[in-house]
């Protein structure tokens, strides 16, 4: 979907089309970067992911919008709904983007080039937005292909012309290929896509591990990934979620109360895949912006939020000495299993005190299902200031109350 936040934000505000805005986060929250831009904004070249003031440096009537995270999801269900009259097999890849194989659906609808028409044009009417779409045989190629593709366009590559459309192109433009990957690759006087080809399939992996075979495939149109069908989840490797403060936290007392806000998204989460944490891992990041990462691994498997967040406080203060104060701080369970029973019992572990706390935490859990996230909470977050407005409990503006 072409910039999706900001399109859904024209086609629910009309007043916006035509004018040069973006979507941007919350500067208060220290958030203040662009999400999301317009074709006029991008015309004075703004950019995502840049701060919202060198935004408006480059178009000082920039208009910014704040992001309503609910409704992008909306559009993103409205869209698998349009996906799925063509086929079962729809594999997201964020709110904004999927692959469709629609290798079975030619004999019901016609050409593939036909089924990407009726897409684009059912983007139109329905959604007010349009999208650009890559059609090919593998899914890295067709990924490549709506990079390449303009707005409201297609780009097509087939099996005997990917070399002249893509071994032409930087390396870093094949999904997979990340921006210190491809600057590893230049330091070996490998930039384009073809260089990267025509290597020995042996070096890359030798140098990069089994993602440089993955490269090779991938350059030379070899890659055989399937388009996952749209009922299809895979367990998580590792459950996580982190924020950048309000204000830089001062203290450990301050840090606990973030690492126990962010562990009740956490543990939802794993009761959610029916999932247990064998390990918490935590980012720290200074107000320097220097991030660090640490890990424990757990005596036994849980879900409690509690027992997340206590130990990623141990975690903390065995490793951060406060020379600076911190700015952003993540928390991960980590090495997932399904088993939730104990492994070796030992002497020092209140096995009864576990039994409460998950007695206490599965009581809390029902009362949220029930009555909503806010019924019930702890009380040392009564007075925390410094935790930002989380996307899924922002509220919708006026002008969005009747959308359906």
């Amino acid at each position: 979907m072409n910039s999706c936040y900001a399109s859904i934000e024209c086609s629910l505000n009309p007043d916006l089309k035509g004018k040069p805005m973006a979507v941007g986060g919350n500067e208060a929250s220290r958030h203040g970067i662009i999400l999301a831009k317009s074709e006029e904004a991008k015309k004075f070249g703004v950019k995502t992911g840049e701060p919202l003031w060198q935004a408006r440096q480059k178009c000082p009537d920039l208009i910014i919008v704040e992001p309503h995270h609910e409704i992008y999801k909306e559009y993103s269900r409205r869209a698998h709904e349009i996906y799925a009259r063509y086929t079962d097999l729809i594999e997201p890849m964020g709110l904004d983007e999927v692959w469709c194989d629609l290798t079975g659906s030619i004999t019901l609808f016609g050409s593939a080039e036909n089924i990407i028409r009726e897409i684009m044009e059912s983007f139109k009417k329905e959604l007010d937005i349009t999208v650009s779409i890559g059609l090919s045989y593998n899914k890295i190629f067709a990924k490549l292909g709506s990079d390449l593709a303009g707005r409201d366009e297609f780009f097509v590559i087939t099996k005997d012309d990917f070399r002249e459309k893509v071994w032409k192109l930087p390396a870093s433009a094949l999904f997979g290929v990340g921006r210190k990957t491809a600057a590893q690759l230049e330091r070996y006087g490998i930039t384009t896509v073809g260089e990267l080809a025509n290597c020995s399939e042996q070096w890359l992996k030798t140098v990069f591990g089994a993602c440089g075979g993955e490269m090779w495939l991938s350059a030379n149109g070899l890659n055989r990934d399937r388009v996952a069908p749209d009922n299809y989840r895979a367990k998580s490797k590792s459950i996580g979620h982190g924020i950048t403060c309000k204000s830089d936290l001062e203290n450990n007392e301050e840090v606990w109360k973030v690492f126990l806000s962010l562990s009740q998204n956490v543990s939802k989460r794993l009761r959610q895949e029916k999932l247990f944490a064998t390990g918490v891992q935590i980012s720290v990041r200074d107000n320097l912006f220097s991030t660090r990462q640490f890990q424990y691994q757990l005596d036994n498997p849980t879900q409690s939020a509690f027992e997340i967040a206590k130990n990623a406080t141990l975690l903390f203060k065995a490793n951060h000495t406060w020379e600076h104060n911190i700015r952003a701080l993540t928390v991960k369970a980590i090495n997932l299993t399904e088993e939730s029973s104990f492994g070796q019992l030992d002497f020092y572990t209140d096995y009864s005190k576990l039994e409460k706390q998950k007695s206490i935490e599965d009581t809390v859990m029902s009362l949220r299902q029930k009555f909503g996230e806010d019924i019930i909470f702890n009380c040392c977050l009564m007075d925390e200031d410094k935790m930002p407005v989380f996307a899924d409990e922002e509220r919708a503006p006026a002008h969005f109350k009747n959308f359906k």
